[in-house]
């Protein structure tokens, strides 16, 4: 299995594990210009932006650690282009969450960011 196909396992695994946590998924693998967001919820009237992380093991350090102030900085840029793409008011209330996975256990951060 490569890498997107690894990516692509895990991303639908936090999909179904987010849906069953009242999550409504709108999209996944939004790409635009600034760059790409694994999954855009909305749950409890929040619009969530969702950052999926897997790891095996740790010696990489946890899946959590790997969203670093960059990768958030981007996030950021994709999730303001989607609301001005979509024309979502600028008071929409927003979050960004971490799907963190290691091995097979979920974690989800909720505002992790």
């Amino acid at each position: 299995m490569n890498k997107r196909e690894t990516g692509g396992r895990y991303e639908k695994a936090a999909a179904d594990y987010l849906s069953r946590q009242g999550y409504e998924i709108i999209r996944a693998n939004y790409r635009c210009s600034q760059g790409e967001v694994d999954l855009i919820c909305r749950q409890g009237g929040y619009l969530v932006f969702v950052e999926v992380k897997y790891r095996f093991g740790l010696s990489m350090g946890t899946p959590e650690e790997a969203v670093n102030w960059r990768k958030q900085e981007r996030i950021r840029k994709v999730a303001a282009f989607y609301m001005y793409t979509f024309k979502l008011p600028e008071d929409t209330p927003c979050r960004f969450d971490v799907v963190s996975i290691l091995g097979e256990d979920i974690k989800v951060i909720q505002n992790a960011f």
